[in-house]
């Protein structure tokens, strides 16, 4: 059992704050691995304020490197000293998606068996089964998703927001969007999510790519990611602001990275005909939308929702970080500051305001006891 510090949230709303918890050793199937550094990410407040369950105590973070310190019986898809980008979609290869060739879609993903827990033995539920704003954490082996070749340290910050926001935008554009080269897209809603989407169609050869928000200093943004026009929705009708910067038809593919009506109608109407629309803001819990069916047949294309992007991590990271290595995906614009393990709270804040794209903390090796 290993004693490390880990940041916890016990109760709806309450603060996320530093603890000592107790880490098992990895039993079949499972790795133990050493966190290197983990993302501060919104569904982590969801999980604060008991938007994603009532599980508490949550053991927060999930967008996270690590080296791999020791492994279960039968694990064969990481060894001991791997470096790794954690996911929340190890796939388990039996289920009805998993047997249509639809791995990204697997219905009955894999996490760790065994809990880790505080040190009164209360067990802790993991963010997304992964649980990395901590020294060590435990995870189902297929949770890892091997970096084969070398990085310089500060890189693995950038590498691990692949583990879930990043990739969500990216994969948005790339496996949801079935984005071409050439086409045209808009992005409605340029925080991480978003801005992660307009780097997707960029890397996809989008040739015109439009950046809607209501904040300038996120559309300035945007514009170093790729966007090649920007849209402030205080200022400018969207819709057909986004017609008229696509000849008047509409974008080939929108997405919706907020997850609100009024802005999922938007992406619904600036599209052009047989074009597709993405959502990949997560709605609040109740949102409803409403537009005239009659619409919908006559416009065609899709309407589609992403999860996670569609990514299978084992196919999608290590493309990836190839296309970060060859300086054609620019994830290190993505980490706005670098903290340390006891600085979530205040991350949550800067995130709430809009000021980061991205804090991220790094986490020292644990010296914590073993026992």
């Amino acid at each position: 059992m290993h004693e490390v510090r880990a940041v916890v949230v016990t109760a709806k709303n309450a603060p996320a704050t530093l603890e000592t918890i107790l880490v098992p050793d990895p039993g079949p199937g499972e790795a133990l691995v050493d966190v290197l550094t983990c993302g501060v990410c919104q569904t982590d407040q969801h999980y604060q304020a008991g938007e994603v369950g009532e599980d508490f105590p949550y053991l927060l973070g999930h967008e996270a490197t690590g080296t791999v310190a020791a492994i279960g019986e039968g694990v064969t898809e990481v060894a001991v000293g791997d470096t790794v980008i954690l996911n929340w979609r190890a796939v388990c290869g039996q289920c009805r998606a998993c047997r249509k060739g639809e791995p990204w879609y697997c219905f009955a993903t894999h996490n760790a068996t065994q809990k880790m827990t505080l040190e009164d033995g209360t067990p802790l539920s993991p963010a997304l089964g992964i649980g990395a704003f901590a020294e060590k954490t435990l995870v189902a082996a297929g949770q890892c998703t091997r970096i084969d070749g070398e990085l310089a340290p500060e890189q693995y910050a950038a590498v691990g927001l692949l583990g879930c926001g990043v990739m969500a935008g990216i994969g948005a554009v790339l496996n949801t969007g079935d984005l071409k080269r050439g086409e045209s897209v808009a992005v409605i809603g340029c925080g991480g999510v978003g801005t992660a989407a307009i780097a997707g169609a960029q890397l996809a050869g989008a040739t015109t790519i439009i950046a809607v928000d209501l904040d300038d200093e996120k559309l300035a943004t945007a514009r170093r990611f790729g966007a090649t026009h920007t849209v402030n929705s205080k200022q400018a009708d969207p819709v057909e602001t986004i017609r008229e910067l696509t000849g008047g038809h509409g974008a080939d593919l929108v997405i919706d990275a907020v997850g609100i009506a009024p802005t999922f109608k938007q992406a619904f109407e600036a599209r052009d005909l047989a074009g597709r629309m993405v959502l990949v803001g997560v709605p609040a819990p109740g949102t409803t939308w409403e537009i005239p069916l009659d619409e919908v047949f006559g416009r065609g294309g899709s309407i589609r929702s992403a999860w996670y992007g569609d990514t299978l991590p084992s196919r999608d990271f290590p493309m990836l970080v190839d296309q970060y290595r060859l300086g054609r995906l620019d994830l290190d614009g993505f980490v706005s500051e670098r903290i340390g393990i006891d600085e979530v709270e205040p991350a949550f804040e800067k995130m709430r305001t809009g000021k980061v794209l991205r804090s991220v903390v790094e986490i020292a090796p644990a010296a914590g006891a073993t026992r």
